[in-house]
C-alpha cells in the first residue's frame, strides 16, 4: 500500500492541477466576456511548446501508461511500433493538412468536411467524433485509472473514477481549452518525468542490459526484443499489418480526429501549429523507452524472482492459474519504488488521466455546440453555446462513466482501444485524404464512404 506522504503528495498535486486549471480558464481582463473563440479555442492564441506538449499530453493518458507497460510485458517492443510511427503521422499533420485547416477558417474538422464535401458528411463526423471521443479518449482512460487507483489504495473503482471525474471536469467545464491546454503542459513534463523514475528504478534492479537479455534467452523469449516481426507472427502483428494498418489508424487519429487537432486549430497562426505538431512528433521517441520497456524490464524481473506478481494471479473456470497483467505498472511502482518517489509516480499517472479526459471533454464540448446544436439554431448566442457545450461535457462524462463494464471485458486494454480505433477509422481516414488530395472526390462518394463504412465497421465488430 502506498504510505501517508506519498497519499499527501498525490492530493496536493491533483488540487494544484485544479487550482491552476480553473485560475487559467477564468482569469480574464476587465469587463472582457467569454465568448465561444475564447472558450472553445483558447481565442487563437496557443503557441508551438504549450501546443507540442499539449498534444502529446492528450494521447498520452493513464491509459497509455498502464496498458503500455502490460503491452511491454505480455509482448516485448512490439507495440512501440506504435508510438515511433506516430511521429511521421505528425509530420503528415504538420507539413499537409494543418495548412488546409488553419487556411480554411475553421472551427472544428466536421467543418472542415462540409466546406469540402456536404452537410450530411458534417453532420455524420461530428456525431462519430462525439461517440470515439467518449469511448476512446474518457472510458478507456477511467478504466485504466480505476485499476491504477484500486490497486494503490485500495480504493473502489468505480468511487475513485467518480471523484477524478468531478475534479476534471469542473476546471475543463468551466475554463475550456486554455485551462485544458495550460494544465496539459504541466501535465506532460509531470508525467515525463515519472515515467523516466520508474524507469531508471526497473533497470537499476534489473542490473542492466545483458542481465535482460540473459533472462529473456533462457525463458525462449528473445523475440520480444523485436518490433519487427514476420509474416503469420502469433501476435498478429506482422511488419505488413505495422506498415500497412497502422497509417490507416495513425491518420485518423492524429490529422482527423476533433480531440486531437483542436490543439492546432487554437494556434496564433499557421506556423505555430505546424511547429507544435513536430514537437510532439519528437516527443514521441520517449515513450517506447519510458512506458514500453519497463513493461520488459517487468518481465524480466518477474522471471528472475525480484519481482512479485502474486496478488495479479487469477483462477480460471478450468482451475489453471493465469496472471492478469492489467495491473502490472502499479505493482512496478509499489515494489521498485521507495517511499516518497511514490506520489510522485501517482501523480504522473493522475496527470495521464486527467489531461487526457480534459482534452476529449472539451472536443465533445466544441463539437456538440458548434456541430450539432449551432446547425439547428443559428442564431444562438456566443453565451448559450458556451452553455451548451458545458452541458454536453457533463453528459459525456456520465455516459463514458456508464460504458466501464463492457470495456473491463477486455483482457488487454492496448488491445481494446486499438481494436475499437480499427473500426472507426478507415472510412474517415479515406474521407479526408482524398478530400485533400484529391479535387474530384465528390460529396456523394464521401457521404456513402462514410455510411457504408460505418455500417461494415459496425458488423465486422
Amino acid at each position: 500500500m502506498v504510505s501517508t506522504p506519498d497519499i499527501i503528495i498525490t492530493i496536493a498535486y491533483i488540487l494544484f492541477i485544479v487550482t491552476i486549471g480553473l485560475w487559467s480558464g477564468t482569469r480574464k481582463k476587465k469587463n472582457e466576456v467569454t465568448t465561444s473563440g475564447e472558450y472553445f479555442l483558447a481565442g487563437k492564441t496557443l503557441r508551438w511548446p504549450m501546443i507540442g506538449l499539449a498534444l502529446f499530453a492528450t494521447n498520452i493518458s493513464c491509459l497509455h501508461l498502464v496498458s503500455l507497460a502490460q503491452s511491454g510485458f505480455d509482448t516485448g517492443l512490439l507495440n512501440g511500433n506504435f508510438e515511433w510511427m506516430a511521429a511521421f503521422t505528425l509530420i503528415l499533420l504538420a507539413l499537409l493538412f494543418i495548412p488546409f485547416y488553419i487556411r480554411s477558417g475553421v472551427s472544428t474538422l466536421p467543418d472542415f468536411l462540409e466546406k469540402r464535401y456536404n452537410k450530411a458528411c458534417r453532420d455524420w463526423l461530428a456525431f462519430i467524433s462525439i461517440i470515439s471521443a467518449i469511448i476512446i479518449h474518457i472510458a478507456f482512460s477511467f478504466l485504466a485509472g480505476g485499476i491504477v487507483l484500486e490497486t494503490l489504495f485500495g480504493i473502489n473503482m468505480y468511487s475513485s473514477i467518480i471523484v477524478i471525474a468531478a475534479l476534471t471536469g469542473l476546471y475543463t467545464i468551466i475554463g475550456g481549452l486554455r485551462a485544458v491546454v495550460v494544465t496539459e503542459s504541466i501535465q506532460s513534463i509531470v508525467l515525463i518525468t515519472g515515467a523516466i523514475i520508474i524507469t531508471i528504478f526497473a533497470w537499476n534492479k534489473m542490473g542492466g542490459w545483458d542481465n535482460m537479455t540473459n533472462v529473456l534467452t533462457q525463458n525462449n523469449s528473445l523475440d520480444k526484443l523485436s518490433m519487427i516481426r514476420p509474416i503469420g507472427d502469433a501476435s498478429g502483428m506482422s511488419w505488413v499489418a505495422v506498415f500497412l494498418g497502422y497509417p490507416v489508424l495513425g491518420i485518423w487519429y492524429w490529422c482527423a480526429d476533433q480531440t486531437i487537432v483542436q490543439r492546432t486549430l487554437g494556434a496564433k497562426d499557421e506556423n505555430h501549429a505546424k511547429v507544435g505538431a513536430l514537437f510532439c512528433g519528437f516527443i514521441k521517441i520517449l515513450p517506447v523507452f519510458i512506458f514500453v520497456l519497463p513493461g520488459l524490464f517487468a518481465y524480466t524481473l518477474y522471471h528472475s524472482g525480484s519481482l512479485d506478481l502474486r496478488s495479479l494471479q487469477q483462477t480460471g473456470a478450468n482451475g489453471e492459474s493465469t496472471l492478469n497483467t492489467k495491473g502490472i505498472y502499479t505493482l512496478m511502482i509499489t515494489q521498485l519504488v521507495p517511499k516518497g518517489l511514490v506520489g510522485i509516480l501517482v501523480a504522473a499517472l493522475l496527470s495521464g488521466l486527467m489531461s487526457q479526459i480534459a482534452g476529449a471533454l472539451n472536443s465533445i464540448a466544441t463539437l456538440a455546440s458548434y456541430d450539432l446544436y449551432k446547425r439547428v439554431r443559428p442564431e444562438t448566442s456566443d453565451k448559450k453555446l458556451v452553455s451548451v457545450g458545458r452541458w454536453s461535457a457533463g453528459i459525456a462524462l456520465s455516459l463514458s462513466i456508464g460504458l466501464l463494464p463492457l470495456l473491463n471485458q477486455y483482457q488487454s486494454l492496448f488491445e481494446g482501444i486499438n481494436d475499437v480505433i480499427a473500426h472507426i477509422a478507415p472510412p474517415i481516414t479515406c474521407v479526408f485524404l482524398l478530400g485533400v488530395f484529391w479535387k474530384k472526390a465528390s460529396a456523394k462518394s464521401a457521404q456513402l464512404t462514410l455510411w457504408l463504412g460505418y455500417l461494415l465497421g459496425a458488423a465486422v465488430f
